[in-house]
């Protein structure tokens, strides 16, 4: 079992991390590298500027892992099958974004069908909204015509990279209208990749790509400076109005996609 790290408070200087080094993790299973330590903001963000993400049980320690290889998005390259594109001609829901965090991270927290509980427990719920009051994690809400929010997907962004953390579909096509929402919003933003964490089918076949633990930590150096991140207090804006993509603007976004 990887040694425990401190649960003392993390400054931000990248040389005081108190993880171990990432070359460490364990390949098996693939990327555990620690346990122990907390789930505060700044323990968050300096694991995250690392490539290090948790991931564990409601009855389990904190486990942090770095798995080799690393499924990433480029949010300029991600597919649309001819399906969903002709959905996005006529697609009559609205997309916000910041509107809805705890009732998107509560559904993708929801049992599903082919999954035995879940590992977005109460503690991993208050530790992200702690990180979204700070401005860094952020919420995609996919709404129906009748106010239902039926998709959506919650994340967390650094600067030039968005760490995807979960997603959720209540209806055909409610997660990928998301995720495509995401990945406008991404180029929109200067954001140029989305970390996908472990192969997934479902984000394979649409676009995402494995790449070794190194490729993913020259893109991660080059997208974040830590020195500029500051867990007292809020994050940059997440674009310019929570839903920049609500309404009739809809169509706008619903039309570039396609």
């Amino acid at each position: 079992m990887p040694s425990a790290i401190s649960t003392s408070y993390l400054h931000k200087a990248m040389t005081e991390s108190p993880f171990p080094p990432t070359e460490l993790a364990l390949t098996e299973p693939n990327g555990l590298l620690a346990q122990g330590g907390d789930l505060a903001p700044g323990t968050l963000l300096n694991a995250y500027s690392q490539g290090i993400f948790p991931w564990f049980g409601p009855n389990d320690p904190i486990l942090w892992w770095t798995p080799d290889p690393r499924l990433v998005l480029d949010p300029t390259r991600i597919h649309r099958p001819r399906s969903l594109k002709k959905f996005l001609k006529h697609c009559p829901w609205k997309v916000t974004c910041d509107v809805a965090f705890e009732r998107v991270i509560s559904e993708c927290a929801a049992p599903r069908a082919d999954q035995n509980g879940t590992w977005i427990h109460r503690d991993m719920r208050d530790a992200y909204c702690a990180l979204h009051q700070r401005g860094y994690a952020h919420s995609v809400e996919v709404v129906d015509t009748a106010g239902n929010v039926v998709g959506g997907l919650y994340g967390v962004r650094i600067q030039g990279l968005f760490f995807g953390e979960s997603m959720f579909s209540r209806v055909a096509n409610g997660s990928k209208v998301a995720l495509l929402a995401l990945c406008y919003w991404c180029v929109r933003s200067g954001i140029g990749l989305i970390d996908c964490q472990v192969p997934s089918d479902h984000l394979l076949n649409l676009g995402a790509q494995l790449i070794t633990r190194k490729d993913f930590e020259n893109r991660l150096r080059q997208a974040i400076n830590w020195e500029t991140v500051d867990v007292g207090r809020s994050a940059e804006p997440w674009l310019s109005s929570p839903a920049c993509c609500a309404g009739a603007n809809n169509a706008v976004w619903a039309k570039e996609l396609v």
